[in-house]
């Protein structure tokens, strides 16, 4: 009985002793490099700023009557004529946006009475910014009775170039950004090891909301007397480098 005893014994300290093992050959195999890549990571940020140089505006007929039929053919006359205007002037991008008829109805001891109707179109476009107050005063000469607002913003060739030039900025000023680190610690920038571009965006300006009420004749001798000045627009852009020293 004690000899098979000691027979168990052993047998598990050699399992034991296998196991341990096997244990430390793990641990070889996952050691760590003595000599890790050192690394700083810096993002940097590049903004230009370019002429807005081009309008873009929402402008529409509204027309109030007793029966949808008339409200309906008034807006379709008056809109006729100011897209046909608008097509004259070479506007570029211009575009339908909207398209209502709404019921109207007076309210008297909590009774709903049906009165007429409303109906409304819009149209969109673009045009250049030292040609709104013109075109605008004409538009609504012809029959626009509503003006929803102006937003401005550049032209497509002046925005991509920017977005080079600030993609240019950003990646520099990530380098010098590094380099005052570095140079601050006593070390010495090797290579860069990885670059993210992080995008150049040129987010437009928000549109100026302008009265929606019809104008009157007096309005229409005034409203756009002012210049319409676009201002500028920035094209914002970032990039992240990662460089080792």
């Amino acid at each position: 009985m004690s000899l098979q005893k000691g027979r168990f014994i052993v047998l598990g300290a050699g399992v034991l002793s296998l196991f341990l093992g096997g244990v430390v050959v793990a641990q070889e195999s996952r050691q760590i490099p003595s000599q890790l890549m050192r690394t700083v990571t810096v993002t940097g940020r590049g903004v230009e700023s370019i002429p807005a140089t081009i309008a873009q505006i929402s402008l529409g007929v509204e027309a109030q009557g007793k029966t949808a039929q008339e409200v309906q053919q008034e807006v379709a006359r008056r809109s006729t004529a100011v897209v046909e205007l608008l097509r004259s002037r070479n506007v570029e991008k211009l575009q339908t946006t909207g398209i209502r008829l709404n019921p109207n109805y007076s309210y008297q001891n909590n009774v709903q009475r049906l009165v007429g109707y409303t109906a409304v179109n819009t149209v969109s476009f673009r045009i250049d910014t030292q040609r709104v107050g013109n075109l605008l005063d004409e538009a609504v000469k012809a029959g626009a009775s509503r003006i929803d607002g102006i937003s401005f913003v550049a032209t497509d060739s002046a925005i991509a170039k920017a977005q080079e030039q600030a993609l240019q900025e950003a990646t520099l000023d990530a380098q010098r950004q590094a380099n005052a680190v570095l140079a601050t610690l006593n070390l010495k920038p090797e290579q860069v090891v990885n670059i993210q571009v992080n995008g150049a965006a040129a987010p437009p300006p928000p549109p100026i909301p302008l009265a929606a009420a019809p104008p009157t004749e007096k309005d229409r001798a005034e409203m756009f007397s002012v210049p319409v000045i676009g201002g500028e627009q920035e094209v914002q852009a970032s990039v992240t480098l990662q460089i080792q020293y």
